[in-house]
């Protein structure tokens, strides 16, 4: 999928105008300042540079990603070890609230408020239908195809 607003991506994938919304002002917002570094004054159309991205890597997350924004398999696989109980290959909605808990930083607001919107709003658009957000769905997010996916399911129910 072409770079397009975040709001244009949430509707692609299925959202509604209030969520889309939302997530436009939310990502751009937070995002925005730490991918245009050197910049001495915020631009109001808040625009992400996608090829800094790694620089709005937040505390409190997974580890998944390392600093230089490349993905870490190890962490990604811990998290499944650490607090997946009822099936080793999903988090439940209980299991999903143990693991944000778990990375929590000390007195890391910033953090804690982005890892807990990426990961709500990731259960909420892409659990199954028993509650279980599936490994191979989380996986997906880090790969860059989850969206992609959700966008070509979302157009082909519009066009039945």
């Amino acid at each position: 999928m072409a770079e397009e607003p975040v709001s244009e991506g949430f509707r692609a994938i299925g959202c509604g105008i209030l969520l889309s919304s939302f997530a436009a002002v939310f990502i751009n917002v937070g995002l925005s300042g730490k991918t245009r570094p050197g910049k001495r004054y915020p631009n109001l159309l808040f625009p992400i540079h996608i090829a800094n991205i790694k620089m709005a890597k937040h505390g409190s997350d997974s580890g998944v990603y390392d600093a230089h924004g490349r993905f870490v398999p190890s962490k990604f696989e811990e998290i499944f070890h650490k607090y997946a109980r009822i099936n080793s290959e999903a988090l439940t909605a209980d299991e999903l609230d143990e693991f944000l808990k778990g990375n929590q930083e000390p007195k890391d607001y910033g953090g804690w408020i982005g890892g807990l919107s990426e990961w709500k709003i990731l259960y909420y658009l892409a659990k199954d239908k028993t509650g279980l957000l599936k490994k191979d769905t989380i996986k997906a997010v880090y790969d860059g195809s989850l969206f992609e996916k959700m966008a070509a399911e979302t157009t082909k129910k519009k066009h039945k």
